[in-house]
């Protein structure tokens, strides 16, 4: 049982580096006159935009398959079509911000809550972590990953309001869910499975830097089940 519980050591300390950040971030961006914030947030954006960007491509570049990275995000991209896991998350956020009473109903606390879930989870970091727990019970990557998360956290906490700090909640799910079902199989994913899923990742990551950078209006949110793709293939075919 011990075991069981220990995988879950690196979600939650990214969870926690995330939440933190964030609400660090939202409230001391209160004390900063809004003139000089607002005159830093539009630098801040793109710098981070473009970092995503590039983040996504250079994991996309481990891929070995192409075509399976087609037939990933294109079935993937259809079947959150067909569930709607997008429109799913922004009323989950726009629930919280009502609940909550806090925002100023423009959806600005659901579109935080939405972009940062889907930055945190969709990259190759929150899988190879996730899986490195699974597997191996040890945490390193999930480590280095809540120290990206939590700058990236405390800057849009800043510039994007509280709802950043919720997404702590979709990334520990997300990742210890994958955490425990790669404990449960861990048989069955090969080397060539986890760079392939790792790859989708990177690619849907590297579309939320173009999101972020306005030049784009991706729902990401409905590729994610893109990253599962390559274990029925590879594991099928």
């Amino acid at each position: 049982m011990l075991l069981h519980w220990t995988i879950f050591t690196g979600s939650a300390v990214n969870a926690a580096a995330i939440a933190g950040l964030a609400l660090i971030g939202f409230f001391l961006i209160r004390g900063i006159p809004k003139a000089f914030s607002q005159r830093f947030d539009d630098i801040m954006r793109k710098a981070i935009g473009i970092s995503i960007v590039y983040l996504g491509i250079s994991g996309v570049l481990d891929n070995q398959n192409f075509l399976l990275l087609l037939l990933s995000m294109v079935i993937g991209g259809i079947i959150g079509e067909l569930i709607n896991i997008d429109g799913f998350m922004n009323r989950i956020g726009l629930l919280a911000e009502k609940k909550l009473k806090i925002g100023s109903g423009d959806q600005t606390f659901s579109k935080a809550f939405v972009s940062t879930s889907i930055l945190f989870c969709s990259g190759s970091m929150a899988i190879l972590g996730s899986l490195q727990s699974g597997l191996t019970g040890t945490h390193e990557i999930l480590f280095a990953k809540a120290a990206l998360d939590g700058t990236i956290s405390l800057i849009f906490g800043a510039s994007m309001g509280i709802g950043v700090a919720f997404s702590a909640i979709p990334v520990f799910i997300y990742q210890s869910l994958i955490a425990l079902a790669s404990m449960a199989a861990s048989s069955l994913l090969t080397a060539d499975i986890i760079r392939e899923m790792a790859a989708v990742g990177s690619l849907i990551i590297a579309a939320t830097g173009l999101n972020f950078l306005g030049l784009t209006e991706f729902k990401i949110a409905n590729y994610i089940p893109a990253i599962f793709i390559p274990i029925a293939y590879l594991t099928f075919f």
